[in-house]
């Protein structure tokens, strides 16, 4: 298990929103990954100059988002003792997760200066909550949570 950013584990909480926040729930590695997922940045001076992070907790922060799979550390090829941070396909997968919390913030706060476009028409990228078996598109309010149903088919978490 990567060691958590926040200083603790939780603890008690068979929850995959608290073991996700063991790892990605520190603010600084929310905004490194979305400079990774929608600037493209690969590089400790960039990641550093957007942010205005100490270098000491940048390093930390990358370091365990390699840790947890969710980066690549690789070495370049101009500069031996410099790396690149490449995003995995797990790091990729956590796009949708940052348009939500922008979505959120947009309407709660009031809009920010970007926006999501799909790169191929332009068209704005929104996202919705949609039933699998009934094809709906409920409201949040009728969205409830409930112990997962157990089958065959489950996989084994993939860390």
């Amino acid at each position: 298990m990567v060691r958590p950013m926040l200083g603790r584990l939780y603890e008690g909480q068979d929850c995959t929103a608290a073991r996700t926040l063991e790892v990605i729930g520190e603010r600084w590695s929310l905004l490194i990954l979305r400079d990774a997922l929608f600037r493209g940045y690969t590089h400790f001076s960039d990641f550093q100059k957007s942010l205005g992070i100490a270098a000491n907790i940048l390093a930390r922060r990358l370091e365990i988002l390699v840790a947890a799979g969710i980066m690549e550390a690789v070495q370049t090829s101009s500069h031996p003792k410099h790396r690149e941070y490449v995003l995995t396909e797990k790091g990729q997968d956590f796009k949708p997760v940052i348009i939500a919390l922008t979505a959120w913030g947009d309407k709660w706060f009031g809009p920010g200066p970007g926006e999501f476009v799909h790169e191929a028409c332009g068209g704005l990228i929104t996202q919705h909550f949609h039933c699998e078996q009934c094809g709906a598109a409920p409201p949040s309010a009728e969205v409830r949570a409930r112990p997962r149903q157990v089958t065959q088919q489950c996989h084994t978490v993939r860390r």
